[in-house]
């Protein structure tokens, strides 16, 4: 039995869930940089040097965020409260944590003009990241219809429309990517 010509929403829906990977990304990179007020994102990425292996800091304490410009982490293992500490200090992140029982406080400095500058350029790489692996699931898209209209499942009219089509919608994500950037760039400028 010969198999369905494929339609518009079979392409593009593929598509949309792709490019909807490629900016979840983005958001958790964004969420790993530092801007002027804390967030539990910031330390989420940190590992744990503990019971001889490493884990990550969420799965050793909760994260919180008593005030806008202090992190918390309640440490479920007193034995692992050193440990915490080494790992924040060494995340590279400059920031200096102290601990109190087994509540470990992660004071966020502010960030200086320059520190503020490099965070921006960061942010910057990894929307263009974002960016090139937008276009590339475009290009599979497009390989995938021209496949599509040399097998003759789709003739030439449908596949300059749904070329069109998938083209709108990579201009739409970019444009979602390039809002995505000016809002981080505005929160790390935010003194």
């Amino acid at each position: 039995m010969a198999k369905p010509p494929p339609t518009l929403d079979d392409i593009t829906g593929d598509l949309r869930r792709r490019m909807d990977g490629a900016l979840d990304t983005l958001k958790k990179e964004f969420g790993g940089l530092r801007t002027g007020r804390a967030s539990p994102a910031l330390l989420e990425p940190i590992k744990v040097e503990i019971y001889g292996s490493e884990m990550p800091i969420t799965q050793v304490g909760t994260i919180g965020v008593p005030e806008p410009r202090m992190l918390t982490v309640q440490v479920w293992d007193r034995s692992a409260v050193t440990s915490v500490e080494k790992a924040i200090r060494d995340s590279g992140l400059g920031l200096n944590p102290s601990s109190d029982g087994q509540l470990v406080r992660v004071p966020l400095p502010p960030l200086t003009t320059e520190r503020r500058n490099e965070l921006a350029k960061l942010a910057g790489k990894y929307a263009e990241a974002a960016r090139i692996s937008v276009r590339g699931v475009r290009r599979d898209g497009m390989e995938t219809l021209k496949k599509h209209e040399k097998d003759g499942a789709i003739s030439q009219d449908l596949h300059r429309d749904w070329t069109e089509a998938v083209q709108k919608l990579t201009d739409g994500y970019i444009k979602r990517v390039d809002d995505a950037l000016a809002a981080k760039e505005t929160d790390i400028k935010q003194p």
